[in-house]
């Protein structure tokens, strides 16, 4: 399964859409697409289908941004892409399913929240998670503020593998700070128990910039796709 939160525009962001076309090659070569037509291989006939023609099934991808426009949610459609219909915050249940969860520049609440949501060693270790370094985050937010605020994260740093992805000139804005991390199984054992005790839902009331779009904000934060 993938899930994908903070698209964003795509129909006027370059960077959007080149994220768009990473998910689209990714759920290829991963093999979640389901092919759609046959490719066009040496066919020469102009009603041939294109060569690539991804598929997405409906129930294996799926995303949410509250900044979808209409016409963006009909192209996700035509793509075969599933729209969530609610403003999950993040709190996205792997239920033990191997799951991808592409998030590339969302706000470190939505990462937060997501941990929290999955907070075991058996759901933690069959999710794979593309977007803001964890590492970077580390570096950057002073450790009380970190700990405070956005424990989840803080409390899995020494469970998490992290590669970066590698730098390229032309996607600079796009995949900047942008890692891959998953967690070993045998790196969440070397946890102490402690750590998989407290799994209380985080609320963020001293957070003075929570980067991110709330439930509660209001009807303009419901998913196109369901209006």
């Amino acid at each position: 399964r993938c899930v994908c939160y903070g698209l964003g525009r795509f129909s006027g962001c370059p960077a959007a859409r080149h994220q768009l076309a990473f998910l689209l090659l990714l759920l290829e070569e991963l093999g979640v697409s389901t092919g759609g037509e046959p490719g066009r291989g040496d066919c020469h006939d102009p009603r041939c289908p294109p060569p690539f023609s991804p598929q997405v099934p409906p129930a294996r991808c799926s995303l949410f941004d509250p900044a979808f426009s209409p016409q963006e949610v009909a192209v996700l459609g035509q793509l075969g892409l599933r729209l969530l219909p609610d403003n999950e915050e993040g709190k996205h249940g792997a239920e033990g399913a191997a799951t991808l969860f592409f998030m590339v520049h969302c706000g470190k609440a939505l990462y937060n929240n997501l941990l929290w949501r999955n907070w075991s060693m058996g759901t933690l270790s069959r999710m794979v998670i593309i977007g803001n370094s964890f590492k970077g985050m580390e570096e950057r937010v002073l450790s009380r503020i970190l700990e405070r605020d956005y424990s989840y994260i803080a409390k899995i740093l020494k469970g998490t593998e992290e590669v970066a992805l590698p730098a390229h000139p032309r996607y600079l804005d796009t995949f900047n700070d942008t890692s891959v991390h998953w967690f070993p199984w045998e790196k969440l054992k070397e946890l102490s128990p402690e750590v998989w005790d407290f799994v209380e839902e985080p609320t963020y009331q001293d957070c003075e910039d929570l980067e991110i779009i709330r439930k509660e904000d209001g009807a303009e934060q419901h998913s196109p796709a369901a209006s």
